[in-house]
């Protein structure tokens, strides 16, 4: 995480104030043209840094003259008291208010209303329009983003958090709601942060302009001077310049590069040192390990050599020892040969011949044989 800076930028006034009127006399030149009487447009300051933050931070910016009105429409979003209705909340803390001191009352919406008529989308888009500003209890701040949807964020309108219980709290809603934030992201090196409106008079955009960008340069978190250029514009104009820092900024930004390369190389190292240990103690480890296993083997060895174990020997039966040196002398049995004495039978009824007949040469000497 980057450390915050307590140095503040020092603004050329005069330059200043030059290019406010610049720009109020370009702004009365395009009024009669673009816009109504009664309109009034936002004056904004348009930050560029040396590089890119590491993480994205919110600034709430007080400024001495209030960039809302009195008839500037706010709403406060409360949780749901215990044993009440919405209605019975809605003036618990409109009273609650009024005690405190407060003059301008937002409008109060509980938590449990929000999530029952303001669920459609275009209820959430129609109450988005309706107000310029929305602050929440922060007792319940984190389970609003799943309620108001993404255009309250797209919009830049995300309510604000504020602390009803604490003893401060017409201060803390006077700041919030005459103040302005300013949003950093890690996405680019711009950022955008509104500070007066055309309504006002030189001196007091010059006065809220000194003051913004006082709190931007000791609340941001970057390292030494991150702020490179200022512009002031406004929604139709061009970006005039107000401040651009010195040259001599390149050689901090170089050394602090240098020395971010040598800690990073210094942690590989380190990083090196420590695997290069551990694995040396692994290898003790596994060596001594073989070591005694190798030792106990040679222990067992010895052990056996000493104790002489009897040799196990099967015992046979003299029943098979005889059967098998008969069978040796004898030979295998001859297996008995089929009787031909019935060869020649007559067949019964019914009965097929299976004998082959006899040669013709067998069946002469028999005749022979009878004639005899």
């Amino acid at each position: 995480m980057e450390t915050k800076t307590e140095e503040k930028l020092s603004l050329d006034i005069y330059q200043v104030k030059k290019a406010v009127q610049a720009l109020q006399a370009y702004l009365k030149s395009t009024s009669s043209q673009n816009h109504l009487l009664n309109e009034t447009q936002q004056i904004c300051l348009l930050i560029t840094l040396w590089k890119v933050p590491k993480q994205d931070q919110t600034i709430r910016i007080p400024l001495s003259h209030g960039l809302r009105t009195e008839s500037a429409e706010v709403c406060l979003f409360t949780r749901d008291e215990p044993n009440m209705t919405a209605d019975q909340t809605e003036r618990f803390y409109k009273k609650l208010l009024t005690q405190r001191g407060l003059k301008n009352i937002p409008e109060v919406i509980p938590f449990k209303v929000l999530k029952t008529e303001y669920k459609p989308f275009e209820a959430k888009r129609r109450l988005l329009g309706n107000f310029d500003l929305f602050l929440a209890d922060a007792r319940i701040y984190r389970r609003l983003p799943s309620h108001i949807g993404k255009h309250f964020y797209e919009r830049k309108k995300a309510p604000l958090s504020v602390d009803l219980e604490s003893n401060r709290l017409v201060k803390d809603l006077e700041r919030l709601v005459q103040g302005t934030r300013l949003n950093v992201t890690k996405k680019g090196s711009c950022c955008m942060v509104r500070v007066a409106h055309t309504g006002m008079t030189a001196d007091e955009i010059v006065e809220n302009i000194v003051t913004a960008v006082g709190t931007i340069s000791s609340k941001l978190h970057l390292k030494g001077k991150g702020i490179k250029v200022i512009h002031l514009k406004s929604q139709t104009s061009v970006a005039l310049p107000i401040y651009t820092s010195d040259l001599s900024h390149l050689n901090l930004l170089e050394e602090e590069l240098r020395k971010a390369r040598l800690a990073k190389g210094a942690q590989k190292i380190k990083k090196k040192n420590t695997k290069k240990t551990s694995l040396k103690r692994k290898m003790d480890k596994t060596s001594l390990k073989k070591k005694a296993s190798d030792n106990k083997n040679e222990g067992n060895t010895l052990e056996e050599e000493d104790e002489e174990i009897p040799q196990l020997v099967p015992i046979e039966s003299p029943n098979k020892k005889t059967k098998l040196e008969a069978l040796s002398k004898t030979g295998p049995k001859k297996t008995p040969k089929p009787n031909t004495a019935n060869r020649n039978l007559k067949p019964r009824r019914g009965q097929k011949k299976t004998s082959k007949k006899a040669p013709k040469a067998q069946v002469q000497k028999k005749k022979k044989v009878t004639s005899v």
